[in-house]
């Protein structure tokens, strides 16, 4: 039976990003009845690849995944896609992730301690353009708009992209380069193009400034 296609009606169409692969078969279990699962991926540049190709109606996203993390998805997918909506779903109910997510365009946060039909309805509300959000993460969100966070959002860091924030943090923490793009799934020289990118967007001159810079922000 083929699936139907974006805007035709029918079951709203979900894509799954998760990397592990327990978790993502359960998704599929408790989900396939309900909704149309047009795809799955398991890292950043997979997840991408597959929206992109699928065009969901809405992609259920795991925050923090290996070659870039949730918000790299957001942020290259609505480059071209900007009507696809997302959902993130993940056991981490930090502040920053919240936020990141959400400033990168997700509609909606919950943590994977909600219960099937919970999950359900949000992916029907976010389909429907609700916003969506666990009950304490909602407060985040406020917060965050009302410029009451915690830890204000730092413009300098803001400029960087989820994947140049992911090499920073590996180089700031004393990786060489072959490991970083062992641990991200990237090439060498990709890695090194990064950190060149986040030199010149912070105005640093070596790895060493970087490190400072990054430990002062208490990102390692």
């Amino acid at each position: 039976m083929s699936v139907p296609a974006r805007g035709a009606g029918g079951p709203i169409r979900v894509f799954l990003v998760d990397d592990h692969q327990f978790f993502l078969s359960g998704l599929r279990a408790e989900l396939g009845a309900q909704f149309a699962i047009v795809g799955a991926a398991a890292d950043a540049d997979a997840a991408i690849e597959g929206v992109r190709r699928t065009q969901p109606d809405v992609v259920l996203l795991d925050v923090h995944l290996p070659g870039g993390g949730g918000r790299a998805v957001l942020e290259a997918v609505r480059q071209t896609h900007p009507e696809i909506r997302f959902l993130a779903l993940s056991v981490s109910d930090a502040a920053d992730d919240v936020i990141g997510v959400i400033r990168a365009g997700a509609r909606g946060y919950v943590t994977k301690s909600i219960s099937p039909p919970e999950l359900a309805s949000a992916i029907r509300r976010v389909n429907g353009g609700d916003a969506v959000f666990s009950p304490r993460l909602a407060g985040f969100v406020l917060d965050a708009f009302h410029g009451e966070l915690t830890t204000p959002l730092d413009p300098e860091l803001d400029q960087l992209t989820a994947r140049e924030r992911e090499v920073l943090r590996h180089i700031a923490r004393g990786f060489t380069y072959k490991e970083v793009a062992r641990r991200l799934h990237l090439s060498v020289k990709t890695v090194e193009t990064h950190v060149s990118s986040v030199l010149r967007k912070l105005q640093l001159s070596s790895r060493h400034e970087l490190t400072r810079w990054a430990s002062d922000r208490r990102l390692v």
